[in-house]
């Protein structure tokens, strides 16, 4: 009857093991690198968000900054701006999708629907500060950057292809598809929002 015995480590097993770690150890090392650059740049962090003084812009007035290399439109609204667009039934538009980042894909195209809420992370618009409308200004067709106080509808309309926008930033006139989009934003102080 044989027994069977472990054998004693030898110097090759040593150096099996030693090579394996090594080469183990090289490929951690040389995946760091690669992995580290996939995280954003300082530049692409500093254009997450953008912080806006909002207290000089008049009623009626339009102003447009930049946020994440794209135009937003920062607009007080009149209160007849906001009786038109509060009029516009959804069904007689082009697009009935809010098309707002601070809501459910589904929400509905209403003039409510197309603000951010009173209160960050909620979706009840009901409070929301209806005289102040904030959407990326690249028209939805081909990517131009509409005009202000243009178009029939009072909004914006693009040089391009004429497709119209109303002061709610909705599509009214084609060949644009889809309502402006409207950015994540909250509002930090009465005079101070913050877009993303």
């Amino acid at each position: 009857m044989a027994h069977s015995q472990a054998a004693e480590p030898t110097r090759r097993d040593f150096i099996y093991v030693a090579a394996g770690a090594a080469g183990a150890a090289g490929v951690v090392l040389a995946a760091v690198p690669i992995i580290d650059q996939m995280n954003p740049s300082a530049d692409v962090l500093a254009l997450a968000s953008v912080e806006y003084d909002i207290s000089a812009v008049q009623p009626g007035q339009v102003v447009t900054i930049m946020w994440r290399g794209k135009p937003v439109f920062v607009r007080r609204r009149t209160p007849d701006e906001i009786k038109s667009a509060e009029d516009m039934p959804v069904s007689q538009l082009i697009d009935q999708k809010a098309r707002n980042a601070n809501l459910p894909d589904n929400a509905e195209a209403t003039d409510l629907n197309r603000l951010a809420p009173a209160t960050p992370g909620s979706t009840d618009t009901s409070k929301a500060k209806t005289e102040w409308l904030i959407v990326v200004g690249v028209c939805t067709h081909l990517g131009c950057i509409p005009l202000a106080h243009r178009g029939n509808y009072g909004g914006w309309q693009c040089p391009c292809h004429g497709s119209q926008y109303d002061t709610a930033g909705r599509v009214r006139v084609g060949p644009a598809p889809e309502n402006l989009a409207v950015p994540v934003y909250t509002f930090l102080s009465d005079t101070r929002v913050k877009i993303g």
